[in-house]
């Protein structure tokens, strides 16, 4: 069986598809820079901006939030860590409610 097998014709096949891969490749990076340059960042602000003296704005230290802010993180932190979340049951129950004012129009309606 191996001594019957034409290797040009595998290794020609094996290079084909191979260069479709990458040219496939290719063409989606390309698409994509095209795409980004027609939509741009469509509003979307970065961390840091520059302003208009050139230099770059850094955002609002820790020191500067308010204790709200402050609570508001070390609240998440710690329930993030504990593992304190809402236990779901897993279970989705769909009760069926024959009698609701859309069914009576549309019964009225025939």
């Amino acid at each position: 069986m191996i001594l019957a097998t034409d290797w040009t014709a595998a290794w020609l096949m094996t290079g084909v598809g191979v260069g479709v891969v990458f040219a496939i490749l290719v063409i989606l990076v390309l698409v994509l820079q095209i795409f980004d340059a027609v939509v741009g960042s469509n509003g979307v602000k970065p961390l840091a901006t520059k302003s208009a003296a050139g230099t770059v704005a850094q955002p609002k230290p820790l020191a500067a939030a308010s204790d709200a802010e402050k609570a508001a993180v070390a609240t998440a932190v710690y329930l993030y860590f504990n593992n304190i979340h809402d236990e779901e049951s897993g279970k989705l129950t769909i009760h069926l409610n024959e009698h609701t004012g859309w069914h009576a129009v549309l019964n009225h309606s025939i």
